[in-house]
């Protein structure tokens, strides 16, 4: 087997990532314009929410992360990897059958469930219309959250990045064409969902067949190495069910306040940006990684894998989080101020912005964490610790809400997140090597957190500067390119000149080894 290349890979990862978040900014651009924040919206959120909450829950957050290293350690040693992922494709494709028939009929109280400040008002039918239209995605996408787990084991990122690009563009043409033909906009995006997930399944089962595993599902059977695989992942489906939880307080909080659940929604797209780009798709690269090294017995290898994803995480994600807070309001009104869109639902996602940036780096470590228990098949430990950041995350969401209203959710999200993370570290502490920081992230880490908050003076000044070219509709864009380019040239040129990194450490095609 080839080695992964993480950089390399990396930014692969980021890259389609960021392909796809600005796709998926169009569509929220389009979204805000078409619908605003009104009641259409919202129920269409909180219906798709839905089987992207289950999905967490059965595979990206919690199945995969037992699958994945089980599947790379077979594939290292040669040890019937394909037959090993056919039965879990089998299990995964037979429980989601049932269970996304089962979510259909129970659709209104799953509806209530998410946001019960929308019972008694159009919102709630309108939910559940469209939820019941769209929560069969969850069986489409949960297989092809599974197919990118074989991808990604192979070193294959570039398919299953894609995926998300493929599911904006298909929502972006959706509404095009609703808008030409005069079609009800809600319900077209209702029935884009199952349509993507079907796509979505196709490509991804193409790609995979490509490699030599073309999986077709059979009559579920237990085999040892499947009831292996679901013991490691329960404690995974339950820390899943945890975050779910959260996510559910959250939207609670938010669904007593009107138009809440759709200011939520966009600043989760915006501060999602930099965690997908970053987060994600270091976690992505790093669990297979680690998973195949372990398995070779390269201590070293790990912990030089280990350090420079977390470096690489910390350069890209803390400049991020400054930005998100310093630069909050001129964010949201550029990108959503428009249509039904307004100036006070844009100071509302600015605030809740800025509660989630503050966490951004928080999430991103998580993600750099995790694979380091993962890897070892070490699921029960991110379970207890997910368990005591829900506690911490209800309390606060729900003992803030008289005080700030809608905004303790995000702020409780963020929170709970830096919890989580000092958790997942003094965890780590008793591992091995591979656990461990070495010279070069220890030099080089606070010089990066120095860097990004003398780009945050900057931003500042320069959104001073720059004010009234971004309250002109014709020059808007303009001053908002102006002002992310002043922060980006910003950081990079105080990071390379006090030695927070050095600008050939961002190339694609890095692969040297550390100092």
């Amino acid at each position: 087997m080839k080695p992964i290349r993480l950089i390399r890979s990396i930014m692969v990862v980021g890259g389609w990532t960021l392909l796809s978040r600005g796709a998926g900014f169009a569509r929220d651009i389009m979204m805000a314009a078409f619908l605003g924040a009104g009641p259409v919206a919202e129920a269409f959120l909180i219906a798709f929410s839905l089987p992207n909450m289950f999905r967490r829950f059965f595979a990206e957050g919690a199945f995969n992360m037992a699958f994945v290293p089980m599947f790379a350690k077979k594939l290292e040693g040669g040890e019937d990897p394909k037959g090993f992922a056919r039965d879990a494709f089998s299990g995964l494709a037979g429980i989601l059958i049932v269970f996304s028939l089962l979510g259909t009929l129970a659709m209104p109280w799953l509806v209530w469930a998410m946001a019960s400040g929308f019972a008694g008002d159009e919102r709630f039918d309108l939910a559940v219309l469209y939820g019941r239209i769209g929560f069969s995605y969850i069986l489409f996408i949960s297989l092809v959250a599974l197919l990118s787990g074989v991808l990604n084991a192979f070193g294959r990122f570039t398919e299953a990045s894609f995926v998300p690009v493929l599911m904006n563009l298909m929502f972006i043409a959706s509404m095009l064409l609703a808008n030409h033909f005069g079609w009800d906009m809600g319900l077209t995006l209702a029935w884009t969902v199952p349509v993507t997930g079907v796509a979505q399944f196709a490509f991804t089962w193409w790609a995979a067949s490509r490699v030599g595993f073309a999986l077709v599902p059979s009559w579920p059977k237990m085999t040892p190495e499947l009831k292996h695989l679901f013991i490691v992942a329960a404690p995974a489906v339950l820390a899943g069910g945890v975050i779910q939880i959260n996510l559910l307080v959250g939207r609670q909080v938010a669904s007593f306040t009107e138009g809440a659940v759709a200011w939520l929604s966009y600043a989760d797209r915006l501060y999602q940006l930099p965690l997908g780009v970053v987060g994600i798709a270091i976690g992505t690269v790093l669990l297979p990684d680690l998973s195949r090294r372990l398995r070779a017995g390269d201590a070293q290898g790990g912990r030089d894998s280990f350090n420079r994803g977390t470096e690489f995480a910390l350069a890209l994600t803390f400049p991020a989080a400054v930005a998100l807070v310093v630069i909050a309001m001129p964010l949201c009104a550029v990108l959503f101020q428009r249509g039904a869109f307004g100036p006070d639902d844009t100071a509302n996602t600015a605030m809740a912005l800025a509660a989630y940036g503050l966490g951004l780096p928080a999430f991103v470590f998580q993600k750099v964490l995790q694979p380091l228990y993962y890897a070892r098949e070490d699921t029960r430990r991110p379970f207890r610790y997910a368990v005591i950041c829900m506690v911490i995350n209800a309390a606060i969401a729900i003992g803030l809400m008289p005080v700030i209203g809608f905004v303790a959710a995000a702020l409780a999200t963020t929170l709970s997140a830096w919890v989580m993370v000092w958790q997942l570290w003094r965890g780590s502490r008793g591992m091995g090597p591979e656990a461990q920081f070495d010279d070069r992230f220890r030099t080089r880490s606070w010089r990066i957190v120095l860097a990004a908050f003398a780009m945050g003076v900057v931003l500042f000044g320069a959104m001073t500067m720059l004010g009234p070219m971004l309250g002109t509709d014709g020059l808007r864009y303009l001053g908002l390119a102006l002002l992310i380019s002043a922060g980006i040239v910003s950081y990079f040129a105080i990071g390379a000149m006090i030695g927070a990194f050095r600008l050939s450490d961002f190339k694609a095609g890095l692969t040297r080894k550390p100092n």
